[in-house]
C-alpha cells in the first residue's frame, strides 16, 4: 500500500517489522525518529497491531501509520485505525505526536487525511475519543470535521458520519 500524503506529511502504513521496532523502542538503521517517539501510546498501538497480525492477519489498510514530515522523513508520531470496519461500516481512530511538534496543525492534517482515506474505502462512520482534560485532542478532532457526541466519566467521544444517518448509540 502507498503512503497517504498531505501538504506537509506522509502517513506510512506500518509493517510487522516497523511495529516490532516501535514496540521495542528502536528505529531501523538510517531511520530518524523525533525525540520522544515512540510514546507509550505508540508502543501500545504497535503491540495491538502485532497481535492483530498474529490472530487475524495484517489489517492493512485499517492498521497503523507512522506520521513523517515530508521535508526530511522524520517520524513525529502515529495515527491509525483500531481495526477493520465493523458490520455497520464503523471504525475507530487514534493518533499521537511527539511534544516537540505539537501545536503546528500536524495532528489535524494527519487526521483529515485518514478520514478522507476511510471514506474512500467505504467507511460510513469514524469514532474517536479523548480524555476529558485533553482539549488539544478535542480541537484536533473538531478541526478535522468530527463532532462531539457524548461524554462519560473518563472520555469525550467524537465521530463523523457520511451515510446521512446518526446513531449515537454506537
Amino acid at each position: 500500500m502507498n503512503d497517504l500524503s498531505t501538504a506537509r506529511l506522509l502517513l506510512r502504513p506500518m509493517t510487522v517489522a516497523d511495529a516490532e521496532r516501535v514496540a521495542a523502542g528502536g528505529p531501523a538503521a538510517g531511520e530518524r525518529w523525533a525525540p520522544g517517539f515512540p510514546s507509550p501510546g505508540e508502543r501500545a498501538a504497535a503491540t495491538r497491531f502485532l497481535a492483530d497480525c498474529a490472530t487475524s492477519g495484517d489489517p492493512t489498510p485499517f492498521g497503523s501509520y507512522a506520521i513523517r514530515l515530508r521535508a526530511d522523513g522524520l517520524v513525529v508520531g502515529g495515527i491509525g485505525f483500531h481495526g477493520a470496519p465493523d458490520g455497520r461500516g464503523h471504525v475507530t481512530v487514534g493518533y499521537g505526536l511527539v511534544p516537540s511538534v505539537r501545536g503546528r496543525g500536524y495532528a489535524s492534517e494527519a487526521l483529515r487525511a485518514l478520514l478522507r482515506f476511510a471514506r474512500e474505502q467505504g467507511v460510513v462512520c469514524v469514532h474517536g475519543d479523548t480524555d476529558l482534560d485533553n482539549t488539544a485532542s478535542q480541537h484536533v478532532m473538531t478541526a478535522a470535521g468530527m463532532r462531539f457526541v457524548k461524554q462519560d466519566e473518563r472520555l469525550k467521544h467524537y465521530r463523523v458520519d457520511w451515510d446521512g444517518r446518526v446513531d449515537d448509540h454506537g
